[in-house]
């Protein structure tokens, strides 16, 4: 029996057989030089390539529309948008000109460049974009090579997918009724391999890294999507275990989801929103599954990750109305763009920061960049026509950069006006709270905001000086620390003394071990993962206002985070003890 961990894609469990897929990989590309009267005849035949490929993702977007939804469709539109790009057309036919080799190679030796520098950047969001590069890739080899594709359409027993990688195209073509698990060695939870995945409803693991090499023919596998585990050739007795896990998760989940119609509302009567975050537009609609009175968090800026659209106005205008249509007259808070960090864009951003936690990021670089920065806003005005939508400023350290940002965004709505482009009156703008010096000066951005959000990531690690991302010190990123529950406090009391309310879209916003103490404080809004909604608010559900804020009283009079945990262990265990 052996254990691999990896990347919680999408929830679920399942046992079975596995089947190794190796994709459509080309292992000899033919290169040879061409004379200079063949260049036209080669660029001909790229072009006639092109069209046929094209051809086959638009048959790709209708089937998408017609299985997931229109906002997971546009997987496909990105794929189409990359095979029309002129600069990368004009890429193919300077470097065609230039070392007159024939075109199979020279498209080849392009993508792999493009691909292999992506997959080295340190920003996990443009390495996992690179599979559609590749994707794109494969389509045009298939199509210049006269080679034809193997469809995973054609699987005809049930299987655990088992992959170094998947394209979006091979994920989408997939016998989904066959595939009951995906595992592979690439990927994370924003690829869109993960995206299909959840849409799909099908258990998965990504970033296994050797999956691949540690499976056998014959072997069985164990997925925990949700614990992102897998366990190849169980013992009985383990078998057993997950045999009844199944089970167990199943009648949980369908509890669960029975009661996603139900108010986030305390036995005495105390009633709190619980809102989703969402990273790219294709997971707008699946929120409303588990319950979302809205979409909290908005990351917008992976949109300006994605290769060749990092600052387009019309691509975030079309990609912030998919969102807001899909949720409907339910409130959507957009975060304006926050690169820098572990969030790198090398469009738009320098990779010599010398430290970029701290360094020239979010509202820091909008701040410097108006061009930039005018246009998202310009582009989340638009879109507010179709919806509901708020807009928030992240990485905020005083009033002076809030002052900055709101007067940016009266240019910008004095730009629409002049355009005679359309938007709401009445657009609420909020303040994120993850930079200690704004939860201490909150009473005064206050003034000047409509609600706040807090951003517990940064906060816990600002605060404690701990990078979350070394493993060697990321135990000290303790939420119950006195010095992160007194910031809490602070900024939440400030919000409601000016009559605002205060938000939490941090990850300790949908961890069910905090949630007693966020009601004690006073939090008014909860926003996280959506598949967390219902587990939160089963616990909100199940306590009172009252027990909260004497527990809550008690972790602010805690000396250490230790003694809180054991103030929460206590309380869980007294209002849900474990069955």
């Amino acid at each position: 029996m052996k254990k691999l961990s990896g990347v919680s894609a999408s929830p679920g469990i399942v046992i079975g057989k596995f089947f190794l897929y190796q994709g459509n990989e080309f292992q000899d590309i033919p290169r040879y030089a061409i004379g200079k009267t063949q260049i036209d005849s080669e660029w001909r035949r790229f072009l006639t390539a092109t069209e046929a490929a094209a051809a086959d993702v638009r048959a790709l977007y209708d089937k998408a529309v017609q299985e997931t939804s229109k906002e997971k469709a546009d997987i496909f539109q990105a794929h189409l948008m990359m095979l029309e790009d002129t600069e990368f057309q004009d890429q193919i036919k300077k470097e065609l000109e230039a070392d007159r080799e024939n075109i199979e190679w020279v498209v080849s030796d392009i993508s792999r460049r493009i691909t292999s520098k992506m997959l080295s950047s340190s920003d996990a969001y443009l390495r996992e974009r690179a599979v559609d590069i590749a994707d794109v890739s494969h389509r045009l080899m298939h199509k210049l090579l006269g080679v034809k594709e193997f469809s995973l359409a054609d699987l005809t027993e049930d299987v655990i997918l088992v992959a170094h990688d998947l394209m979006p195209s091979e994920v989408l073509a997939m016998n989904k009724d066959r595939v009951k698990g995906i595992l592979m060695d690439m990927g994370g939870r924003t690829s869109h391999t993960a995206i299909l995945a959840r849409a799909f409803g099908v258990p998965a693991v990504l970033g296994l890294s050797t999956v691949t090499r540690e499976i056998t023919t014959g072997d069985i596998l164990v997925v925990d999507g949700g614990a992102g585990q897998v366990i190849i050739n169980p013992s009985k007795n383990v078998l057993l275990k997950y045999q009844d896990a199944i089970k167990q998760y199943q009648r949980k989940r369908d509890k669960l989801l029975s009661e996603v119609d139900l108010p986030a509302e305390t036995k005495d009567g105390h009633r709190v929103c619980l809102k989703a975050n969402i990273e790219v537009p294709e997971e707008a609609e699946a929120v409303l599954h588990y319950g979302a009175e809205g979409i909290g968090l908005y990351r917008s800026e992976f949109l300006f990750l994605t290769p060749g659209q990092a600052a387009e106005e019309e691509w975030q205008y079309q990609a912030y109305s998919s969102v807001l249509k899909a949720m409907g007259d339910l409130p959507v808070t957009i975060r304006t763009l926050d690169v820098g960090g572990d969030k790198v864009s090398p469009n738009i951003q320098p990779a010599d920061d010398k430290n970029p936690l701290l360094g020239w990021r979010a509202i820091r670089m909008c701040l410097a960049r108006p061009d930039l920065f005018k246009t998202q806003l310009r582009a989340i005005l638009r879109a507010s026509a179709y919806g509901n939508v708020k807009i928030m400023f992240p990485m905020i350290s005083g009033v002076e950069e809030l002052e900055q940002a709101l007067s940016l965004l009266e240019e910008a709505k004095a730009e629409c006006l002049q355009k005679k482009q359309r938007f709401a009156k009445k657009i609420e703008v909020g303040t994120m709270i993850e930079i200690p010096s704004a939860a201490l000066t909150a009473d005064v951005l206050a003034r000047k905001s409509d609600f706040f959000s807090i951003g517990t990531n940064d906060l816990l690690q600002y605060t404690l000086a701990v990078d979350r991302g070394n493993e060697k010190v990321s135990y000290l990123a303790q939420p119950f620390h006195p010095a992160v529950l007194r910031l809490l406090k602070l900024t939440i009391d400030a919000a409601h003394s000016r009559g605002i309310k205060a938000a939490m879209c941090g990850e300790l916003a949908g961890a069910s071990f905090a949630t007693p103490i966020l009601l004690g404080l006073g939090l008014d809004e909860f926003s996280m993962a959506a598949s967390a909604i219902p587990i939160v608010k089963r616990i909100i559900r199940g306590t009172t206002l009252e027990s909260c804020r004497d527990l809550a009283e008690k972790a602010m009079a805690s000396v250490s985070y230790k003694q809180t945990d054991t103030l929460v262990n206590a309380w869980m265990a007294e209002y849900f003890p474990a069955k």
